[in-house]
């Protein structure tokens, strides 16, 4: 197994990605870095992250390769929604890295449109519906097409109740294995 380790965050919005990375990265698996694009926008502009969302994906892109290049341990959060990040993913394998993916799934849309609702409301950031319902197929296609065959471990994660239950798992680049509820 590889020294290094890079682990991608990913699920539809509202999936929980966030809130479970604050606890599994640190305490779980011991990884202290965590590029997220929208903690990036709310640090620069606390009160209108939107207006900042492009700037903020630019310094993360930048933050991923800065780590990269110094071998350094990190986990980065995305939809999966579009292919942007499988060049960065090729390239940290190239570099030695373990790829893991943890993907927390939502049961249907509407359940992650209500999510953000529930967000917006407790001062967290929108995202318009049609992109939440765009992004939720996009990334359940590219998880199975694309992303799951390229990294090395992965596991998926209901997270329609609330708490993370594990319903799917791949170990160094086997087949997925669909566990017993």
């Amino acid at each position: 197994m590889n020294d290094k380790t890079l682990y991608v965050i990913a699920g539809c919005n509202g999936a929980g990605k966030t809130t479970a990375s604050f606890t599994i990265l640190p305490e779980i698996l011991d990884c202290r870095e965590f590029v997220n694009a929208d903690e990036i926008a709310r640090g620069l502009s606390p009160f209108q992250p939107e207006k900042v969302s492009f700037e903020a994906g630019r310094i993360m892109l930048h933050r991923i390769d800065e780590l990269m290049a110094v071998g350094e341990n990190f986990a980065f959060e995305t939809t999966l929604s579009t292919k942007s990040y499988k060049e960065r993913i090729v390239s940290a394998k190239a570099l030695g890295y373990n790829v893991t993916l943890l993907f927390f799934w939502l049961r249907n849309v509407e359940l992650a449109k209500e999510r953000v609702k529930t967000r917006v409301k407790e001062g967290g950031h929108d995202v318009e519906e049609v992109v939440i319902e765009r992004r939720y197929i996009r990334g359940i296609v590219n998880l199975f097409d694309l992303f799951l065959p390229l990294v090395d471990d992965a596991m998926i994660f209901d997270n329609s109740e609330g708490l993370p239950l594990l319903i799917a798992e791949k170990n160094q680049n086997e087949a997925l294995s669909i566990l017993k509820q």
